[in-house]
């Protein structure tokens, strides 16, 4: 290193480049493909292509004109300052109320704890509750950011290969076979992101009392649980109240980039997810939280149930066309706006069918990959959170580009 002296303090050179050093975490992290395939598309669309995107989870609605509105009047009420690191507690008042009305569970509203999206309640989860070298069961597939939310608290996500005939979700069974000295619990989806497909009721109270029985805590997705389509959806908290439920505003309530979601959780559990969110967080967006009180009106309820049958009609749809073009769908999904269908009729390399779909016909789906080892090669995940007539010009560019192979 050398130095220019002069007047002042002396001005050093760096002769070689210096590099921070990356965290170990880091090579351990799963990359989240979706995202790579939506730069990709991306790309394409800057180029005047026109992609229609059966990728990204995100619902095509946008928030009720309620919600917006109050979203304006508490900006100009200039409700903008800082909430408690929990959350407003008319919001979690409402989310309690919505839980008893909707899904016949019963919670304390201080249970409720307000985050900046799902994902802020899964790494408060994470880190309140995993200690380094924990591990937790997860089906393969799964959705990928959950096993980085374990990784960064220290612990370690261990993927059970599930098949079709278990709805590709974790059973009972798997459980007591893949349960080791170092196992903390499990976390479930339910409905599951990339399957669409839910946790059998009577499997999930079996799986709820083994793993209690091993003193093994569970962690409990419920993002997609307002978007069933089959089955009256009933909360796991109605089986286990001493579980941690995740849930956001994202899918169902179609406010993705508000970034508010919320988890309900034990009371003991209560004092440290505050002590860590009052640091890391400080607090969710305080107007997004005044806004989101009017998700739960008559008004906005309605509307949402709209949307929800307004997906179920995008599934009906697609589910008979996937499979007409040979492209199976091996568990009809009866949640979320995910199907998971199988492609081995054409290829065995879904990275590959997914770019060539892409760059050919100028529709994006999700290769395997994504979800885990066990599926990655033959699946994809199709997302029907677009509007229908989308998906039917998306099923005719499939065709043309199936037709060639």
């Amino acid at each position: 290193m050398s130095c220019l002296c002069g007047p002042g303090p002396p001005f050093f050179i760096a002769t070689e480049l210096t590099m921070i050093r990356i965290a170990n975490r880091i090579q351990d992290a799963l990359t989240f493909q979706a995202m790579e395939v939506t730069k990709t598309a991306q790309k394409l669309k800057e180029q005047g292509k026109d992609i229609i995107s059966l990728g990204i989870g995100e619902p095509d609605f946008t928030a009720p004109p309620i919600v917006v509105e109050t979203l304006s009047h508490a900006a100009e009420a200039g409700l903008s300052g800082y909430s408690p690191a929990l959350g407003i507690a008319p919001l979690r008042t409402a989310i309690a109320d919505y839980y008893k009305n909707a899904f016949g569970a019963s919670v304390n509203p201080e249970q409720v704890i307000i985050t900046s999206g799902a994902s802020g309640a899964l790494s408060l989860a994470c880190l309140s509750v995993l200690n380094p070298g924990d591990e937790i069961l997860m089906p393969d597939p799964a959705y990928p950011a959950n096993s980085n939310f374990i990784i960064c608290a220290g612990a370690k996500p261990r993927l059970i290969p599930c098949f079709k005939e278990e709805r590709f979700q974790l059973s009972a069974e798997k459980i007591i076979a893949n349960w080791g000295s170092n196992t903390r619990g499990v976390l479930i989806a339910s409905p599951s992101n990339p399957t669409g497909t839910s946790v059998d009721i009577e499997e999930l109270r079996k799986i709820f009392k083994v793993v209690k029985e091993r003193n093994g805590l569970i962690i409990m997705d419920e993002i997609y649980l307002g978007l069933s389509y089959d089955l009256k959806p009933v909360s796991a908290l109605t089986l286990d109240p001493d579980i941690i439920v995740i849930n956001s505003f994202s899918k169902y309530f179609n406010m993705t980039g508000w970034r508010l979601g919320w988890m309900i959780v034990p009371a003991n559990v209560v004092p440290a997810v505050e002590k860590l969110a009052s640091s890391l967080a400080i607090c969710p967006s305080t107007l997004a939280q005044h806004a989101a009180i009017t998700c739960f009106t008559d008004e906005a309820m309605a509307i949402y149930e709209k949307r929800r049958l307004a997906f179920k009609e995008r599934r009906d749809y697609l589910i008979p066309e996937l499979e007409r073009l040979k492209l199976t769908v091996p568990v009809v999904p009866d949640g979320a706006f995910y199907i998971y269908a199988d492609i081995s009729h054409y290829a065995d390399d879904s990275e590959t069918f997914a770019r060539d779909l892409l760059n050919e016909a100028g529709v994006v789906v999700i290769p395997g990959l994504d979800f885990g080892p066990e599926h990655a090669r033959r699946m994809i995940r199709i997302s029907y959170a677009t509007g229908l007539d989308r998906l039917k010009e998306a099923i005719a560019r499939m065709e043309s580009f199936l037709n060639r192979q």
